[in-house]
Formats: C-alpha cells, structure tokens, sequence
C-alpha cells in the first residue's frame, strides 16, 4: 500500500492598508483560494465596528497545483490596480510561501470567534462557549472550508436584512426561503432559527453543501431546510425570500431567474457588492417588478434589499 502523498499548498500573505482588506479578500477567494483570514481581525460587540487603522495583513491559501502561476500573475496585477486606484497609500506587500498539510481547523478556529451580528443574532463557532441572553438567536458555525462565518461585511449585513424582514412583516404567513450560493449555510440557517419553516440552500460546491448540512444538524434545523448540491439557476420552487450573498457578476447574470423565482411581495437580498457596482445594480434590480425597501452599507460594501410589486413584467 503506499502512502499518499502529502498536500502541498501556497501560502500568500499580503500586507496592505486597512480600507484595502475586504476588497482583497473578496478577490482572494474569487481567484480560488481555499482559506482567507485577516490576522488583525477583531470580533465586533454588539454596537462596536470600529474602524481599523494602520496597514492589516491577510492570509490566502491556494493548492499548490498546475494553476498557481496563472493565479499568481492574477494577484499580481490586482495588487498593482491598488496602487493605481489609491496612489496615496502604502503599496500592498506580498509574500508566499510553500506549506504541507496546513491543520485548516485550527487555522479558522485561531480567527473565529462570537460576535453578534445585529439586535438578537449572535453567530459562534461550535468550539467556543457563549452564555446567550433570553432575546438572543444563537447560530453556530463549524465553517471548514466554506465561506460564510459572520465575520465578513456582506454576511453580516444580509443576517440584519433577514432579522428585520421576519421580525417586522406580520403578512407573510409562511417563510419560504432560497439562500442561493449557501457556502456554510449560515444565512439559510439564521432564516430557519428566525422561524422561517421552508428554506432551501443550494451550491455548486459540494464542499459547501456538505459542511451547511452539518451546521444545519448542529443548529436542529434539519427537518426546516433542504441542502442541494446544484446551480441556483436550476432551482423553481417560488419563494417569498430569496438572499443571494455573491458577487456583482453572478448576480448580474442571475437578475432574470431569481426575479421569477420571488413571489409577489416577496423579498430579495443581493449582497456581495462593493460600492463601485451600486450603479449596475440599480440600473439592472432597481426596476420594475422589484423596488427598494433598504440599503444597508458598510465600509466600501452594500447590501440592497429589494422588495417584489405585485403585478409587472419579470
């Protein structure tokens, strides 16, 4: 029998302003990388988002395989259009490293750690203690190799857009929900702990899908949510709240599916989006048959919550 050989991985490690941070780690994970952490990261408190200062350094892990030089031509030249857009600013340092078999699970759980995120949702990894109040909404998230913890702008954002639509609109009777690019299930899963009874999580990564129906039998909300490991744009049961937690592109692409897909008078959360694509979006969802019911926005990231008219073209 021989023994397997063991992985290999690169490490890149970049220094950069703090206003830079989430906006590379976006990158970072679109360009493939399989684990992304900010090593200044500190939890917010419930009222507490401070703004960092000072230059922050974040950490990316890719496979070391026959796509690492495209990939790293790629950071490079991302770094680079950094430097052009802030020439005021300190230029972005990188650094990589060749490593074997990194120990993923104690590299998350060294950066993981609770936070609540809005009035009554506190998010928490599975390996740490919390003693929650009698008002609190208690997620918890083993994140593996998935993205979605809570600790990221669009996330957090999207778990207040879902709080506020389930706690303040009495109408709808019964939840259904898509969380459409689940990643961990986080977002699926604070909908079902909202009391939504019919969610659905769906991904192309079988990873993902693997891990959110892991953190959904943590979380008791198995017999709430159906986890499926396809496109989103193959999904077609109607839904009366849809959160699609992704990138400007695929939301862009996917404008026309999630829109017949949304009931009359039920809402949409597009989040993932940095300030520059606010006009693709507006000119693409802020049309008829979805209007505007709130923006939320932090640092250099927005999150629209869009609400379906009853009537209109799709």
């Amino acid at each position: 029998m021989t023994q397997k050989e063991p992985e290999k991985w690169l490490k890149i490690q970049i220094s950069a302003p703090a206003e830079q941070i989430d906006a590379l780690g976006n990158f970072l994970e679109e360009t493939g990388a399989q684990g992304v952490f900010s090593e200044s990261l500190m939890p917010p408190g419930a009222d507490d988002f401070p703004e960092s200062t000072g230059p922050e350094i974040i950490n990316a892990f890719f496979p070391a395989d026959a796509r690492t030089e495209k990939r790293m031509k790629a950071v490079q030249k991302y770094l680079k259009s950094l430097e052009e857009i802030f020439p005021d600013a300190a230029a972005p340092a990188l650094s990589t490293e060749t490593i074997t078999d990194p120990d993923w699970g104690e590299q998350w759980k060294k950066y993981f750690k609770p936070i609540r995120v809005c009035r009554n949702i506190v998010v928490k990894p599975t390996w740490e203690r919390y003693a929650p109040d009698s008002r609190d909404i208690v997620v918890e998230i083993d994140p593996g190799m998935a993205f979605g913890t809570g600790q990221h702008a669009s996330t957090r954002m999207c778990m207040e857009a879902i709080e506020d639509i389930i706690l303040n609109d009495r109408s709808i009777g019964e939840w259904k929900v898509l969380d459409a690019g689940c990643g961990t299930g986080i977002l699926g899963i604070t909908a079902a702990k909202m009391g939504a009874q019919d969610v659905i999580c769906v991904d192309n990564d079988p990873r993902a899908t693997e891990i959110a129906a892991q953190n959904a039998l943590i979380n008791a909300v198995e017999d709430r949510i159906k986890i499926c490991n396809k496109d989103a744009a193959q999904m077609s049961q109607p839904r009366n709240l849809i959160i699609a937690n992704l990138t400007a592109k695929l939301l862009l692409k996917m404008r026309p599916h999630l829109v017949r897909q949304l009931l009359p008078g039920g809402y949409l959360i597009i989040s993932g989006i940095i300030e520059a694509d606010v006009p693709a979006m507006e000119e693409h969802f802020m049309v008829a048959p979805l209007v505007q019911y709130r923006r939320l926005t932090e640092k250099e990231w927005v999150c629209c919550v869009l609400r379906k008219e009853n009537s209109g073209p799709s």
